[in-house]
């Protein structure tokens, strides 16, 4: 049998690898016409082809795969028509081909609206790595952009804009609303905010209605009678589906395009499929890549003497637009009688979700996530296999409270038939039995079942039913560090301890195994830095660090640096208020007030660093620690120095607890808040430990988290003195540091605690592990050895020659980042 296959996207290459593990028999020859000169690459991903990734990164596999499977792929050799009586099909270069079955996996098209003037130079579609690479091009002389289309694309193609360097980016929707088919009202005005924090103008209910320009664009016109000038436009407006083959091979192709199908996915012609985006199966046109893939295992399935059909597909899905979590599943907006909406809005924090639960409260229906998605997978799941909700059903969204994990427990509950990977359609019976198989680690199991190798969304799913898995069958399941290491986090602490070492490669050398990674390179060093409170850049530490740490700044967009000095308390004298002011201004930096009470200064030059610190040292600053995972901040409300209402002195307790803490490196970042009454100014319940005046005293808080997922702070002790209070903190840290895995908040940590608030009570109130002594001695030291990291590094010239871009950079330094002015200050542009 010949099967013959018109398109290599991403759809057709699925169909080909599916086919290829069943022909077990070796009887089916595959031939492959596709119309671009590469083989099928990742679309999915295509952006980030401008964030460094190669054509080759992107690749879904290379000739050779073709050639070592026997099947024949004709690349830049599109089929031109296709003669159904005889079953051949004619190229463009002249190749006649016969076949006994002929799949159409053709794609889709972008639609571009019948706008005058859509011709010009400076117009792109954005659909193929040819497109970005034209775009590219162009991007070098262009400073003002639009792209037209606020869906999935279109917000893709503004991320693309924003990568090339144009920042001057405008996006033009004619809905109402940004992605209309996938989030409601409220979830697209926030999505909107946050584009519009990132740069770009958004316009809404704008119809375009002409491109201007000579030869190449220069403005455009709106139906609305207004204009702006452009240089640069990306049309993403939508898809339509590639039926001309089918349509003039006289196949049934629907009435507003798309080749009709039945559930086997055969066309009007019983010998003819299509699959992906140019199949319409029941009035439907799937415009994501799962769909398509499910419809290659079924044609797949047919062919190789088995029965499948398909029968639509959920359109779940989740996405990272321009460093945005958006996510939809289910029936995001069903309404009607009986149905209820729960609504979680916290504008500030820039988190909108919404699900839709049946009458009862015990069935998921649907619902929406922007700004933070991490439920997105348990949610869907609990959706397709109608899990019962819990009693208090807001728990799905907000958490379980009251010190409970999540963990992996959820996705353990569900049906073996539940599918966790939608790309490759991997069952938790499939994945489980891998692990039972012995594919005991992500990357064995992602080889076994392909569960992971798409959008990589439910690696975390797989990663918990790997360890359940282990867990039932009696193994020790180790939580080590990465392949370098094997041990967990919290044994190499004590390793490093009792071994004296100080160096990461040290530590690799005695312990560990290989050159290390990115995995395991920033642990040590944090674990250095809590057990020897040295300088971080010493010793040779600096390679071992984050990207930020090493040059003990944030790196912002445009290549700059941020400058955010200590304010202990958000305290601060008029003298030190106008230092900061000169700084800002002979550096031309652009400053803001924080949510923390402290005064950030962006757009510093790597060079200038130093200068910079030197000036704000001297006038009585210290590091912030803004680029460490370390302490932040302790927030403060004014307390009883000026609120009628405060109880105590919370100003100067935030200082004294601030200045104790400064520069403790832990696993992650930690912030704290005193608040001098019940009525919180300080927000004190939604930090790694807060701290509460009673009218007898403090009640002292731990394990809060605000961000993408907040969650309240439980109380660990009430009615304490601030001497004790102290105690507790330093007890609680300590016990934090040494045991809560890499990049593992409080909150985390505390979750996955057997025994919850209750057993850190117990250790850190009543000694349980009778560790205390030692906790509160290691705080002391770290108290009595602390050493801001800026003073080190320049009065050190070693460590201040790392702050030049070159060895023998010039004193002046030629400037590298254009500014723009934005609300009467300056904010980096563009980095060159």
């Amino acid at each position: 049998m010949k099967v013959v296959v018109i398109g290599n996207g991403m759809v057709g290459y699925k169909f080909c690898e599916k086919l290829v593990k069943k022909n077990i028999a070796g009887n089916i020859s595959i031939v492959v016409f596709g119309e671009e000169v590469r083989p099928a690459y990742d679309r999915v991903h295509l952006s980030e082809y401008f964030a460094g990734k190669s054509a080759d990164d992107l690749s879904l596999a290379p000739k050779e795969w073709y050639t070592e499977n026997g099947i024949v792929l004709h690349l830049s050799d599109p089929v031109v028509s296709i003669d159904r009586e005889k079953k051949t099909v004619h190229s463009h270069a002249g190749i006649t081909e016969t076949y006994d079955y002929l799949v159409l996996a053709t794609g889709s098209a972008a639609f571009v609206p019948p706008i005058p003037g859509v011709e010009k130079e400076g117009v792109f579609i954005y659909r193929t790595i040819e497109d970005l690479e034209l775009m590219t091009k162009w991007a070098k002389k262009s400073k003002k952009g639009a792209v037209i289309g606020g869906g999935l694309l279109g917000l893709e193609a503004a991320k693309a804009m924003l990568d090339l360097g144009v920042t001057d980016t405008q996006v033009i929707e004619f809905a109402p609303r940004l992605m209309p088919r996938q989030i409601d009202d409220a979830g697209s005005r926030l999505l909107q905010s946050k584009l519009e924090d990132l740069g770009l103008t958004i316009h809404t209910s704008k119809n375009t209605t002409a491109i201007n320009g000579d030869e190449a664009i220069a403005s455009m016109s709106f139906s609305d009678d207004s204009s702006f000038d452009v240089d640069m436009l990306v049309i993403s407006a939508g898809i339509k589906p590639r039926d001309e083959l089918a349509r003039n091979a006289a196949i049934e192709v629907g009435p507003r395009g798309g080749i009709t199908v039945n559930d086997n996915l055969q066309t009007s012609d019983p010998f003819i499929f299509a699959i992906g985006e140019c199949a319409l199966h029941k009035g439907m046109i799937y415009g994501l890549v799962a769909p398509g893939y499910e419809m290659a295992e079924v044609v797949v399935t047919n062919l190789t003497g088995g029965e499948k059909s398909f029968t639509g597909f959920d359109m779940s899905t989740k996405l990272k637009l321009i460093g945005v979590d958006v996510a939809s599943f289910g029936d995001p907006f069903v309404s009607g009688e009986g149905i209820r909406s729960i609504v979680f809005d916290d504008s500030v924090k820039g988190v909108y979700k919404r699900i839709n639960v049946s009458a009862d409260g015990k069935e998921l229906l649907g619902g929406i996530l922007v700004g933070d998605a991490e439920q997105y997978n348990m949610l869907l799941q609990t959706c397709k296999n109608k899990v019962v909700l819990p009693p208090n059903t807001e728990d799905v969204i907000l958490g379980a409270r009251g010190g409970e994990g999540e963990g992996g427990a959820g996705v353990t509950s569900l049906p073996d038939d539940a599918v966790i990977c939608s790309c490759e359609a991997v069952t938790k019976g499939a994945i489980c039995e891998s692990v039972v198989l012995g594919y005991e680690t992500v990357d064995g199991i992602k080889k076994c079942t392909k569960a992971g190798t798409g959008c990589g969304g439910c690696v975390p799913m797989v990663k918990d039913l790997m360890l359940h898995t282990m867990k039932t069958q009696g193994k020790v399941v180790r939580n080590v560090l990465c392949e370098h290491f094997d041990y967990s986090r919290q044994e190499l602490f004590d390793l490093i301890k009792i071994n004296d070492l100080r160096t990461y490669d040290a530590v690799l050398d005695k312990f560990g195994k290989g050159d290390g990674c990115e995995l395991c390179k920033p642990p040590v060093a944090s674990i250095l830095a809590s057990l020897w409170n040295e300088v971080i850049l010493k010793k040779g530490n600096d390679t071992a660090q984050d990207s930020n740490d090493r040059f003990l700044a944030n790196i912002q967009k445009g290549g700059t640096y941020s400058v955010v000095p200590r304010i202990p308390g958000g305290e601060i004298t008029p003298d030190k208020l106008i230092v900061i002011g000169q700084v800002a201004k002979k550096y031309n930096l652009y400053t803001k007030i924080t949510g923390g009470q402290r005064i950030d200064l962006f757009g510093a030059h790597l060079s200038d660093l130093p200068n910079i610190w030197e000036e704000l040292i001297e006038a009585g600053f210290e590091s912030g620690h803004a680029y460490g995972k370390s302490l932040r901040t302790v927030k403060s409300c004014v307390g009883s120095t000026w609120c009628r209402f405060g109880l105590h002195d919370s100003v100067s307790f935030a200082i004294r607890v601030e200045e104790r803490y400064r520069g403790l490196r832990s696993p992650h970042k930690l912030k704290g808040g005193v608040s001098g009454c019940i009525r919180e100014c300080a927000e004190a319940q939604s930090k790694d430990f807060g701290i509460i005046a009673t009218e007898k005293g403090w009640n002292l808080y731990v394990c809060g988290n605000g961000g993408s997922k907040p969650q309240h702070a439980l109380l660990l002790a009430s009615d304490i003195d601030e001497e004790t209070c102290v105690k507790y903190l330093d007890r609680f840290l300590m016990f934090y540091v040494k045991t809560a895995d890499p990049l593992t908040r409080t909150a985390t940590w505390l979750n996955k605690m057997e025994g919850g608030i209750d057993y850190l009570r117990s250790v850190v109130v009543h000694d349980a592990l009778g560790m205390n002594a030692e906790w509160e001695a290691a705080m002391e030291n770290h108290v009595n050895t602390y050493e801001c990291e800026w003073k080190a590094a320049i009065e050190t010239p070693e460590l201040r020659k790392r702050f030049n871009h070159f060895v023998n950079a010039p004193e002046v330094k030629d400037p590298t980042v254009v500014f723009d002015p934005m609300r009467e200050q300056k904010r980096a542009k563009e980095w060159k």
